[in-house]
């Protein structure tokens, strides 16, 4: 792993020594029955470190990738690892660019790929899903049905992290977060027992595993509520960056307002080598064949370049949603949370993380193949509602105020600039988080809760640390991981 980048893993590595490493994982796992090992000579390992989002991950070497079908086999893996002492990781769809987080250099990695169920059940509406899908992939097997699940807004997200992260979905301002959907969980333990955690069994548990990322076990299925669904629309509006005040603008109104709960958008702004593009892409989403007459309005009066916007399945706009996505760059990604600013606040607080974010990205755009974006993404309070009324998780948000949850990406080549955009992704969210707060000092934002999202957070950021129920995280995970097997063997936001 890049020491440059990642000291963390110096970290992990240390605490895993404190107990001597008795044995190899990898040669102690060939004992199992039925558990597929790849080494790095072989096809199916260079075929699983492709498949990684950033190149960041793919060039971290495990000494094994490890393929259990059943919980069963992941329980029979944490029984080795506990003897063994290794650091590992365990992989869904490997959208995360943390390194080390779901990619390891020198210890075992576990591929969730051969957990790839997908089951729905039209008695009870709800969909058994394993870890190893792609939401694309849940989607597809759901065509047909008129069901749907609260998934990732692009197809070629894993299903594994995103939820124990929260997951924000088109579908959120209906529904909550995806992990508010959750009727059980299916969860390896540190002591590699296996327990179903929901309501009724471990619920305690259940509460802890709705944005506790990795702390508690390894999720070897999820059971999820099945929604209705027809026929969507949706698609992209393109826009030159001279429409940048009024699409500012435009984005406070829409949070403000929330004009349609079944709609939701994601605003992007891209900026990339030596400036050549300088463009918003807009993400828009309605649950239905078509919105109703102003639903979207304060955007397409703004006079995009281009609408693609049309009728389709859910299916076939999450995969068209994928050219979003771009591999073979290494690639960071970090987040703040801001509350909505009022309409006489709204260009000038607005404004000023807009430049934030562009004065940044302007001081490394002589890194090659650099691309820097910023999302903005509606946090209405109905979707603080929604997520209370459905249960809650360990996020918390509350009805006090809107809020705007920020994305910022930067993506380049060579392994050399590691230093570099590491420095400039810092500055991304401490820079911001300093603007927020002042304009908070200053009467122009409100004071509110704002905790960071696991799913958008860099590994320097301390997300269990903006979280006021981090208390009951912590008495959870010392209940059900007492030894602190996951907090010592694997990498990840901990408390």
């Amino acid at each position: 792993m890049r020491t440059s980048t990642f000291a963390l893993s110096g970290l992990v590595s240390f605490l895993s020594l404190l107990r001597p490493i008795r044995a190899d994982t990898c040669s102690s796992a060939s004992a199992l029955n039925n558990v597929e090992i790849k080494r790095e000579l072989s096809l199916e390992y260079f075929q699983e470190q492709q498949n990684y989002w950033s190149t960041g991950c793919s060039a971290l070497k495990p000494s094994c990738i490890l393929y259990p079908k059943t919980a069963t086999e992941v329980a029979s893996i944490v029984h080795i690892l506990n003897d063994n002492n290794e650091t590992f990781a365990v992989k869904s769809g490997g959208h995360n660019p943390n390194e080390g987080f779901a990619s390891i250099k020198g210890g075992p990695l576990i591929s969730t790929k051969e957990l790839n169920e997908v089951t729905f059940d039209a008695a009870s509406m709800t969909v058994r899903v394993g870890p190893g899908n792609d939401w694309q992939d849940v989607h597809k097997a759901l065509e047909g049905t008129n069901a749907t699940v609260v998934g990732g807004r692009i197809g070629e997200v894993g299903v594994g992290g995103y939820v124990v992260g929260g997951g924000l979905s088109f579908l959120s301002t209906q529904y909550g977060w995806a992990a508010n959907n959750i009727v059980s969980f299916e969860v390896v333990l540190a002591n590699a027992t296996i327990v179903t955690a929901s309501n009724t069994s471990h619920p305690e548990l259940f509460e802890a595993l709705k944005g506790g990322g990795n702390n508690y076990g390894i999720i070897s299925s999820y059971t999820l509520v099945a929604h209705p669904m027809g026929d969507v629309w949706g698609g992209n509006l393109f826009f030159t960056a001279d429409k940048t005040p009024q699409l500012l603008a435009a984005v406070r109104d829409f949070t403000d307002d929330y004009p349609d709960e079944k709609a939701a958008i994601i605003m992007t702004a891209e900026l990339t080598v030596l400036g050549a593009v300088d463009i918003w892409i807009m993400f828009l989403f309605y649950d239905g064949p078509e919105p109703p007459a102003g639903v979207f309005d304060v955007f397409t009066d703004v006079g995009p370049l281009t609408n693609d916007c049309k009728t389709r399945s859910y299916y076939d706009l999450l995969t068209h949603n994928n050219f979003g996505v771009i591999k073979g760059s290494i690639y960071t990604i970090t987040t703040e949370t801001l509350p909505l600013p009022s309409v006489e606040n709204g260009a000038e607080v607005l404004e000023a993380m807009h430049s934030h974010w562009k004065d940044t990205v302007k001081g490394v755009l002589g890194v090659a193949g650099i691309i820097g974006s910023i999302a903005y993404q509606p946090i209405p309070k109905m979707l603080a509602r929604k997520a209370r009324e459905r249960g809650g998780d360990l996020i918390d948000l509350d009805e006090d105020v809107d809020r705007i949850i920020l994305e910022f990406n930067l993506s380049y080549l060579f392994e050399i600039d590691d230093n570099t955009i590491d420095k400039a992704t810092t500055a991304l969210h401490q820079g911001t988080r300093s603007l927020v707060t002042g304009f908070q000092q200053s009467g122009k934002l409100p004071d509110a809760y704002l905790p960071l999202f696991m799913n958008d957070a860099y590994f320097r950021q301390d997300y269990f640390g903006r979280l006021r129920t981090a208390d009951f995280a912590r008495r959870v995970r010392d209940r059900y991981d007492p030894e602190g097997f996951f907090r010592s063997q694997t990498m990840g936001w901990k408390m």
